[in-house]
């Protein structure tokens, strides 16, 4: 039997907005991969009627339902109460969780109030999951044909409680295994990815390929299902091959967090440093790169020129070709990156001067002509940029600047390997 999944998430604060619903997200990843098929996912607010209804809809159409959220001890908190009912179960008072929620106050200091042991209330029968994260217990029961678990709402609470305590009580459901591996594709977008595998797409079955767009580049996603995990890859491999050889330097890592994490990664693999001058990106580029643990040993230092006179009296930029010029130009992004090369002591320096708008410049440069350099041992390279813009233009031209700086390293890395 092919089991479904349908993902109940609990808050008011979820439909207002207020918070985005990163639980959904992450639990159809891991649910993905215990080879279960999420098909639906429900926001309802926190209101007992409309949370009936939503369960009474779930149960007809997924046999495995899953909630997040209103399990705390708040008089808003009411999944536990509206489950239980609509499956006819009481809830009945534990004393282990009462005992465990006492002593998760006391560890942090902290005075619990009489509320908390609401809590400690629980669907008759059901098998507690115990939450070493937080307050709130969550459980599992199987009732009416339905197999359901119910987490709290909080991330930091949902995710480990569903790998550590739930993921096992689902385990016995899983038929297969489901493995997915993500390609991650710059310099051709979605259309272009799209048309060059259009009819290996429709042709596959599993494993599967599909593209998703991101913000400046695409992802690509093999997906196939299997006895095993080894015969699920086994399964991946050749697709991942087949799509390299069509899209080329464009694939430039597989299940990486972006490009950054490739450029770090190979400039340690090679014991080699770097530097940026950033100008239109104001210290983006530093910015994606310290975001990653290990970055302190790759990364000289970062100057942001945001003004000639920095261009000039830091880096060493021309002052005549400033004033003929301006500092939107091939020649001012040359020598920024040679200037941050020289001063940073690095061994590859990556530079951007552009126009991120709203507005264009001073010199009537439209807003996403951008300048990207990578000045390395063998010379300097310099991009000129045309970028699309969007709703909110001037940080898309801003990220996508910094996605071709990071991507001169790749490419030059690639170029010189270790």
């Amino acid at each position: 039997m092919s089991h479904t999944v349908e993902l109940l998430c609990v808050g008011t604060e979820l439909l207002l907005g207020n918070i985005l619903n990163t639980d959904a997200r992450d639990l159809s990843r891991e649910l993905t991969a215990l080879g279960l098929n999420v098909r639906y996912h429900t926001v309802v607010g926190d209101n007992p009627e409309r949370l009936k209804a939503a369960v009474d809809i779930a149960r007809n159409r997924a046999d495995v339902i899953i909630t997040t959220g209103g399990l705390g001890p708040t008089c808003d908190d009411l999944t536990k109460q509206t489950l239980a009912e609509a499956f006819g179960l009481k809830l009945v008072f534990h004393p282990d969780c009462a005992a465990g929620i006492e002593a998760f106050f006391a560890k942090m200091g902290r005075k619990m109030t009489e509320n908390n042991l609401q809590q400690a209330y629980l669907p008759e029968g059901c098998d507690i999951l115990d939450n070493a994260w937080g307050t709130a217990p969550g459980c599992a029961f199987q009732a009416g044909g339905n197999y359901v678990v119910m987490l709290p709402g909080p991330p930091r609470e949902c995710i480990p409680m569903f790998k550590e305590r739930a993921m096992p009580w689902l385990s016995r459901l899983s038929e297969g295994v489901i493995r997915s591996r993500t390609l991650r594709v710059f310099g051709a977008g979605e259309s272009e990815v799209e048309a060059l595998l259009r009819d290996r797409m429709n042709e596959l079955t599993n494993p599967t390929l599909a593209p998703y767009a991101k913000e400046g580049e695409v992802e690509l996603r093999v997906t196939a299902k299997a006895d095993t995990e080894e015969a699920a890859d086994a399964l991946i491999a050749p697709i991942e091959a087949e799509v390299r050889a069509i899209l080329g330097r464009k694939v430039y890592g597989a299940d990486v967090a972006g490009l950054e994490q490739v450029v770090l990664e190979g400039l340690r693999a090679r014991s080699l440093t770097m530097g940026t001058a950033e100008s239109c990106t104001g210290g983006l580029i530093a910015k994606r790169i310290t975001d990653l643990p290990g970055s302190s040993a790759v990364l000289k230092g970062g100057i942001v020129s945001y003004t000639n006179e920095v261009k000039a009296n830091v880096l060493g930029v021309s002052r005549t070709l400033l004033d003929e010029k301006g500092a939107v130009c091939a020649e001012v992004a040359e020598q920024m990156a040679e200037g941050a090369r020289r001063v940073l002591g690095c061994d590859l320096a990556v530079s951007a001067t552009g126009v991120a708008g709203p507005d264009s410049d001073d010199r009537g440069n439209p807003v996403g002509l951008v300048y990207v350099a990578l000045a390395a041992p063998d010379g300097t390279e310099v991009k000129e940029l045309h970028l699309s813009g969007g709703t909110n233009r001037r940080d898309r031209v801003r990220n996508l600047a910094a996605n071709h700086a990071l991507d001169l390293i790749r490419r030059w890395l690639e170029d010189h390997p270790a």
